[in-house]
């Protein structure tokens, strides 16, 4: 039988991916100024600045105890990152290693550690001294805070240097030990260098992570000359009853996330254009 056409009718052109893509594109843009208009039309200015942006308070916030504040959080940040990094460094050697209770070791310490909230833990170190009388942890509440952190961020930096250690070129290794270099100083001056390179990116959002993480300090028992950027801000807003002191509090937190985000994708595009 022969094809029957019906004079008069085209087919239907089917519509490129790049136009389809385009009307997305059309329609999300909608939406969104949809939701502008609706916030701009209904949301209530004045309440939203007395609530969250008062002048008075931004200034008594700024200029009571915020730089301190600020400067605790740092600190013990970069205390838990150091701890975490030479903790992370030697179990993910250990990791590595050809003996087998090293593996087993660092494996149940990674797991049980990736496997706990780091609230849990430093409520468990600021909590010591009930457990044994006496003992108390050097430089606290920074130690208490340098500890916790660092050991569960410890847990999470060992699988990235492992990571970075085992993308190292295997030839590299092999052609210093037929020179005659021992295995210790061949990892020591030539994987771990190669392996840090490697792995700053994913290390420096680690750091961007325990500078987040920094803020679960509140649950232990802090003096108001060592109060961290949330503690602060959580005080100074009970205190007035308004949310503006913790607006300030997570806007000085930008400052030191931003950043290190901003170089980790520097790195990253450093990485790609090298490869």
């Amino acid at each position: 039988m022969s094809a029957i056409t019906v004079e008069g009718v085209r087919p239907k052109k089917k519509t490129s991916p790049r136009k389809r893509a385009q009307r997305i594109r059309f329609v999300q843009y909608g939406v969104l100024a949809l939701v502008v208009l609706l916030a701009v039309l209904f949301v209530d200015g004045r309440q939203v600045s007395s609530a969250f942006f008062r002048l008075d308070l931004i200034e008594k916030t700024l200029t009571q105890g915020l730089p301190l504040a600020f400067l605790n959080t740092l600190a013990m940040t970069g205390g838990a990152f150091v701890v975490g990094l030479v903790l992370g460094t030697v179990l993910a050697l250990m990791r590595l290693s050809q003996v087998a209770p090293y593996r087993w070791l660092s494996m149940i310490y990674i797991e049980f550690f990736r496997g706990l909230p780091a609230l849990i833990v430093l409520m468990g170190f600021s909590l010591v001294s009930l457990a044994f009388p006496g003992l108390r942890i050097p430089l606290d509440p920074y130690g208490t805070v340098w500890l916790g952190l660092g050991l569960v961020s410890s847990a999470y930096i060992a699988e990235t240097i492992r990571a970075g250690i085992q993308a190292v070129p295997k030839g590299q290794v092999e052609a210093a030990r037929s020179l005659g270099m021992p295995s210790g100083m061949a990892t020591r001056r030539i994987v771990l260098p190669q392996a840090f390179r490697i792995v700053t990116p994913p290390l420096t959002n680690e750091l961007v992570a325990l500078t987040k993480d920094s803020s679960l300090v509140y649950v232990i028992g802090l003096t108001a000359t060592s109060f961290d950027l949330t503690k602060y801000g959580r005080a100074m807003s009970n205190t007035y009853s308004n949310m503006t002191p913790l607006v300030i509090a997570g806007a000085t937190y930008l400052l030191i996330t931003l950043p290190l985000t901003f170089l980790v994708r520097r790195m990253e595009a450093r990485g790609a254009r090298a490869k």
